[in-house]
C-alpha cells in the first residue's frame, strides 16, 4: 500500500505568505526523512485565507532538488485552466529533474469559482480536459505532432523536453461523479477519491462501475485507487479525537459554504446536489465526519481502520491530508506525520 501525504501548503491565520512556504517546506523534508512514499500537491487558485500553493509544478521542481527518495506527485493538475504545450514542458522538466519520481495527476476541479477568474467557462470543462490530455500525450510520445480540437490547433510540434519517465510520468485522473468512474475505467487509468462531498459508504457502488468498466474495456488486473482522507494521529485516542477538532470542524463548514455558493455558478450541474450537499456539510456533525469522512486515533487505530479500507475499497493507496482545515499546529501535524510513516506504514506494506 503507497502512503501519500495532500499536501495543501496552508496558511494558517495570522500566517505571512513566506512562513506558510517555509512551514511547509519544512513537512515537506520531515516526510522525506521519515521514509513517506510520496508528496502530494493540491492546485490551489485565489484562496489566500487557505493556501499559497498556485503553481504546483514549481513547488514539485524545488521538492525535486531538495529530496532524493520520495516521489512527487500532483493532486491535481486542472488541466482546463493550462495551456497544454507549456504544462506539457513543464511536467518533464521536473519529471527530469526529479529523475523520473513525478506522479502526474489531472482533474478537472469541482469549483466553478476558479474558471471564473480565468475567464474560462466552466460549463467547457469536460471538453477542455479531454482535449488537453490528448495533446499532452502526443507531445510527450511523438517526434512532432499535429492536433486539430474545438479549443487547440497545432501543426508539426515539436516537444522538447520528452519526460525523463518512457513513454511519460504515471497519470492518475480525479473522479466524483458516476460518469467520470465509468470513463476511467474504460480509459485504463488509475484514480484517485475522496470523501469531501460524500462519504466513505458512497465509494463502493462507484468503485464497482470503474471496475466493471476497466474488465469490459479488456484492461489487465482490477484498477487502482488511492483515496484522499483526511487523517490524523496522536499517542492517545483522546489526543487524535481533540486536537484536530477544531480544524476539522472548521474545514468543513468552509468547504459547504463554497460548494453551496458555487450551484448557482455558471456550468455547476444541477444532479450534482451541490446546494443540499453544501448545507449538509455546514451542520455535519462532528461523530458524523469521524465515522464516515476522516481517519483519527493512535497508531494501532488507524492500521486497523486503512486495512478495513484497503480490503472494502480495494485501495493502492492514500492521500493523507494531514493538517484538514490548516488549523493544527504545525508541531502536531509533523508529529501525526512521524507516526504514521513509523507504526503505520510498515504493517500495510503488500
Amino acid at each position: 500500500m503507497e502512503f501519500g501525504m495532500f499536501h495543501e501548503f496552508q496558511r494558517r491565520p495570522g500566517q505571512t505568505e513566506a512562513q506558510a512556504f517555509a512551514e511547509s517546506f519544512q513537512q515537506v523534508d520531515e516526510a522525506e526523512a521519515a521514509g513517506l512514499d510520496v508528496m502530494w500537491l493540491a492546485e490551489l487558485h485565489t484562496a489566500p485565507e487557505r493556501s499559497v500553493l498556485a503553481a504546483p509544478l514549481s513547488i514539485a521542481s524545488s521538492i525535486a532538488t531538495r529530496t532524493k527518495r520520495m516521489k512527487i506527485g500532483i493532486a491535481v493538475q486542472v488541466l482546463p485552466l493550462c495551456h497544454p504545450l507549456r504544462i506539457a514542458e513543464e511536467a518533464s522538466t521536473v519529471d527530469h529533474i526529479s529523475h523520473g519520481r513525478l506522479i502526474f495527476g489531472v482533474g478537472r476541479s469541482g469549483f466553478p469559482r476558479t474558471y471564473q477568474a480565468y475567464g474560462i467557462s466552466y460549463a467547457e470543462s469536460r471538453e477542455r480536459f479531454a482535449e488537453v490530455l490528448e495533446i499532452l500525450k502526443r507531445a510527450w510520445t511523438q517526434e512532432t505532432f499535429s492536433f486539430h480540437g474545438q479549443f487547440y490547433n497545432f501543426d508539426n510540434i515539436c516537444l522538447v523536453p520528452k519526460p525523463y519517465q518512457a513513454p511519460y510520468p504515471e497519470l492518475r485522473i480525479a473522479v466524483n461523479s458516476p460518469d467520470t468512474f465509468q470513463q476511467s475505467g474504460e480509459a485504463g487509468l488509475p484514480i484517485f477519491v475522496a470523501t469531501r462531498l460524500g462519504d466513505l459508504n458512497e465509494l463502493v457502488p462507484n468503485l464497482r462501475v470503474y471496475r466493471e468498466a476497466w474488465a469490459a474495456a479488456g484492461h489487465p488486473g482490477n484498477g487502482k485507487v488511492y483515496l484522499r482522507v483526511p487523517v490524523y494521529i496522536a499517542e492517545t485516542e483522546q489526543q487524535a479525537r481533540e486536537e484536530p477538532h477544531e480544524s476539522v470542524m472548521h474545514f468543513y463548514k468552509y468547504l459547504g459554504e463554497r460548494i453551496e455558493a458555487s450551484a448557482v455558478m455558471e456550468g455547476a450541474r444541477a444532479i450534482e446536489n451541490r446546494a443540499e450537499r453544501g448545507q449538509r456539510l455546514q451542520t455535519i456533525d462532528y461523530e458524523d465526519v469521524l465515522k464516515s469522512k476522516i481517519v483519527v486515533g493512535t497508531p494501532a487505530m488507524v492500521t486497523d481502520r486503512l486495512a478495513i479500507l484497503r480490503e472494502t475499497l480495494g485501495l493502492s493507496g492514500i492521500l493523507a491530508e494531514m493538517n484538514c482545515g490548516m488549523r493544527i499546529p504545525h508541531e502536531r501535524v509533523t508529529n501525526s506525520l512521524r507516526l504514521m510513516c513509523s507504526e503505520v506504514m510498515p504493517h500495510l506494506r503488500d
